[in-house]
């Protein structure tokens, strides 16, 4: 919910989908590409900076985003520098970090970091709406696009169904001491799964009303400089790329 509303804030709101999607695209070889953690490394401050200060997301929202993908790579990226040997026993088991894992678990520390900051581009800068119409324009099923809106949908549903419950149990006082707060954490996880059924419900109704046929369409924004944004675009992702390779 917080990436849908930086996407209507974002400075490059209005460029056209395609162009975006082409140097994300750009954005994903060039990490793929990188020989060096110098290169990848590279390929990741390029698409924060474009996230930060050209299309103007704050950087305390932009590094919260980043923060639970970022948990896990640093856990992957321990799994793999970590080197466990192993005695005849328990007590001769012994921990250490080679060097050459050392560098290996960087370099894929840092091409997975470059993979993720190009991908949070598109999102960052792109509402559903458009991102949906360029699915459609590509020729994605109609059934994994409804699938991917409802899905998206239903966060917000789940989201204002909490937050309303929420506040009216902190007015009436129910998370004063520890027994009162689980009860109402009780009473709110049930009151969720119970609304969320009904709506999962109430939508199975709207889809069996219209026999289940046609998908659902949205209304498409136009960009008059679709074919300068793309080439532009192409351009630069092109010129990304044979930087990370020479570079690399």
């Amino acid at each position: 919910m917080r990436i849908e509303r930086f996407s209507h804030q974002s400075a490059w709101r209005h460029v056209a989908p395609s162009a975006k999607g082409i140097f994300t695209l750009s954005g994903l070889c060039a990490a793929f590409l990188a020989a060096s953690v110098a290169a990848a490394a590279g390929v990741a401050l390029t698409f924060a900076f474009l996230t930060l200060a050209v299309a103007r997301i704050a950087w305390r929202s932009y590094l919260l985003i980043l923060a639970p993908a970022l948990f896990f790579l640093v856990l992957s990226a321990f799994s793999i520098a970590l080197s466990i040997t192993w005695g005849e026993s328990w007590r001769d088991v012994s921990l250490s970090f080679p060097a050459e894992q050392l560098k290996q678990a960087t370099l894929v520390c840092t091409r997975s970091l470059a993979c993720l900051c190009s991908l949070l581009f598109l999102p960052l800068t792109t509402p559903l709406g458009d991102l949906m119409a360029l699915l459609r324009r590509l020729r994605t099923p109609e059934l994994l696009i409804d699938i991917m809106v409802l899905g998206y949908r239903s966060l917000f549903v789940f989201a204002q169904v909490v937050s309303a419950t929420r506040t009216a149990q902190i007015a009436r006082l129910g998370y004063i001491n520890t027994q009162r707060a689980l009860r109402s954490l009780g009473i709110l996880i049930a009151h969720t799964t119970l609304h969320l059924w009904q709506r999962a419900e109430q939508l199975h109704a709207a889809a069996q009303a219209r026999s289940g046929e046609g998908p659902l369409r949205f209304a498409d924004q136009t960009f008059p400089h679709a074919g300068r944004d793309g080439l532009i675009a192409l351009l630069a992702g092109a010129s990304l790329n044979i930087v990370v390779v020479i570079a690399g």
